[in-house]
Parts: structure tokens; sequence; C-alpha cells
């Protein structure tokens, strides 16, 4: 079953594909659409991961955090009919 990413980025509604066995999250699929380096992004959610000890409500609000910084907002994912 295939699933949509629905986003705005630099204030413009977007909307892309996502299947699981592509991307590691949703947050990977929208990066490698636009274009976004990670590998700040990766650095600091491993050092989180590791002072947080799988706290997942802190690394969800990193995550968020970090992308909305990037221009990501309104992030949603549903089911393709």
């Amino acid at each position: 079953m295939a699933f949509r990413i629905r986003y705005h980025y630099r204030k413009q509604q977007k909307e892309i594909g996502y299947a699981n066995d592509k991307h590691h999250s949703i947050y990977d699929a929208i990066a490698a659409a636009e274009g976004l380096n990670l590998a700040e992004f990766r650095r600091m959610e491993d050092q989180l991961a590791n002072i947080s000890r799988n706290d997942k409500k802190t690394m969800k609000e990193f995550r968020e955090e970090y992308f909305r910084k990037l221009g990501v907002t309104q992030i949603s994912i549903f089911r393709e009919e």
C-alpha cells in the first residue's frame, strides 16, 4: 500500500510519494525530494539519541523543530487511494 506525504516548503504546499523500502523516515523522503543535506541533522540526531536513551518524544520534537528551521512545516502522511 502506497503512502503520500503532504507538507509546506518555503510557503508552497507539496506532495510526494513515500515507501518504507526507499526511505528511512518521512524526513528522509522530504530531504531527498527537496535536495536538503542532512549531514548536520544526522550528527545532532545521533548525539541526542545517545543522551536521551530512546526517548521517542524528545526525538520527534527534535526532528520537527529541525525541519521547521529548514522551512518544512505542516507535515502529514496519508494512504494513497
